[in-house]
């Protein structure tokens, strides 16, 4: 892959044409795929796919396509040439974009990081194994991502990069299952052996009667999976440059100092430790690890090359979408072992889901829990609940009434594959939460 994206940009180099400038994103993987059900491979396959998108640009005029390859570059190269001038034909059509900006200070850069990843065949055998006997869903997906960046000044960068993600749920009946996940960087058939083994007895608590609790404010304890959620709102705008200078960042009211969060959170984008590249499609790279929220007090925004143009500010390596790929949320003191017992009385929420904001401006988020959430009384899991809405601001939960953290941080991949694996993760702790607001 890496040889045949170094041939394009060098045809691509060769093919323009006085007064023109280009930037090309490639994109690409090599990834094996296994859907289970009932605890059966029911679907084994490969892909292998690429990707290359270019822009052209003339002056402050530009024009972008996109090209799926077959990843060998005789087979490539010939369909440049037409997509140059199909793209030669728009510019003259398009206006000037007055928020074009693209790197032109040379950085070429190469990450190659191999995974300890078993064959696909030994990984799918470690998991029948696992999960003999019960009623598993899930879907395996592992291997190669590829990522580079050229443009015509000489820039070079690549990024590649072995993982694997296993999303699995085990159900009990109708909607009562367990939802668990195992994604990293090296197997391991213990640690997947371990999992399923805590989700097995998460399993057998769901076989009580289910409880439903009255609406009302309750101490819980939620999921790393569950932060996740919570925290992809907070990804969601909050920290954008441009929506804090638009005033539409649900985080606006941190950032013009009226509320501050708990002490204990601090969180950073870690662009040196996730899938992610660590370079985005204008050229410009990004920080090891940039700092958005520290000791609860505001850090950086993800400030994208157009954000920098419109407002006169300095890049600092985000993507068109200013939201953070990489994100890695610091723990606390609380031990996997300790959790129940902290909680004492109240909710273990193992997911949440369908969550969207009720009141942007004041962070306030709704959603439903989902599968494995439990009543718990004296440190322990006496009964499931049924699904049950919360609605509460993230002012509150990660503010004043966030007790402690997990001290151990998972690594949640993104399981996305609508048209790619996905690159975005997270390292995410669990959460002592008091006075958690359940609606209905």
């Amino acid at each position: 892959m890496e040889a045949c994206f170094h041939e394009l940009a060098a045809a691509l180099d060769r093919a323009l044409q006085p007064g023109e400038t280009y930037t090309a994103y490639f994109a690409a993987e090599q990834s094996d795929f296994v859907r289970f059900n009932q605890g059966r491979v029911r679907q084994p396959g490969s892909v292998a796919q690429a990707e290359l998108s270019i822009d052209l640009i003339r002056g402050r005029r530009h024009a972008t396509c996109s090209l799926t390859l077959c990843g060998r570059a005789a087979a490539d190269l010939p369909r440049l040439p037409g997509a140059l001038q199909e793209l030669r034909a728009l510019i003259a059509d398009v206006p000037e974009d007055p928020f074009l900006l693209y790197a032109t200070d040379v950085h070429s850069s190469s990450s190659k990081r191999p995974g300890q990843l078993p064959p696909a065949e030994r990984a799918v055998d470690a998991i029948a194994t696992a999960a003999a006997g019960l009623d598993m869903v899930g879907i395996y997906a592992a291997g190669k991502i590829c990522r580079g960046f050229a443009n015509s000044f000489g820039q070079r960068n690549w990024h590649e990069v072995e993982n694997f993600n296993f999303d699995w749920s085990l159900y009990h009946r109708s909607d009562k299952a367990v939802k668990s996940a195992y994604a990293g960087f090296a197997w391991s058939d213990a640690e997947l052996g371990g999992r399923m083994e805590a989700a097995r007895v998460h399993l057998e608590h769901l076989k009580a009667a289910p409880r439903t609790l009255d609406p009302g404010r309750y101490s819980a304890y939620l999921s790393p999976a569950a932060m996740q959620e919570l925290l992809d709102m907070l990804c969601w705008g909050g920290f954008s440059e441009k929506q804090r200078q638009v005033k539409q960042s649900p985080l606006q009211k941190f950032y013009d100092g009226q509320l501050q969060l708990s002490g204990m959170l601090t969180m950073a984008e870690n662009a040196g430790g996730g899938v992610a590249p660590a370079f985005q499609g204008e050229g410009y790279l990004k920080p090891a690890s940039l700092p958005l929220i520290a000791g609860g007090l505001p850090g950086s925004t993800m400030i994208s090359p157009r954000t920098a143009q419109e407002y006169a500010l300095a890049e600092n390596g985000a993507d068109g979408d200013e939201a953070p790929g990489s994100i890695d949320m610091a723990g606390g003191a609380l031990a996997d072992a300790d959790v129940l017992g902290a909680l004492g009385t109240g909710i273990y929420i193992g997911n949440l889901w369908y969550c969207n904001f009720s009141d942007r401006m004041n962070c306030r988020v709704t959603g439903m829990t989902r599968f494995a959430s439990f009543w718990v009384e004296h440190g322990r899991i006496v009964a499931p609940l049924n699904v049950m809405r919360f609605d509460d601001s993230l002012f509150r939960v990660l503010g004043p009434n966030l007790e402690a953290l997990g001290a151990t941080p998972e690594l949640l991949i993104d399981n996305h594959t609508y048209d790619g694996r996905g690159t975005s993760s997270a390292r995410v702790p669990g959460a002592l939460i008091r006075d958690f607001s359940l609606t209905l």
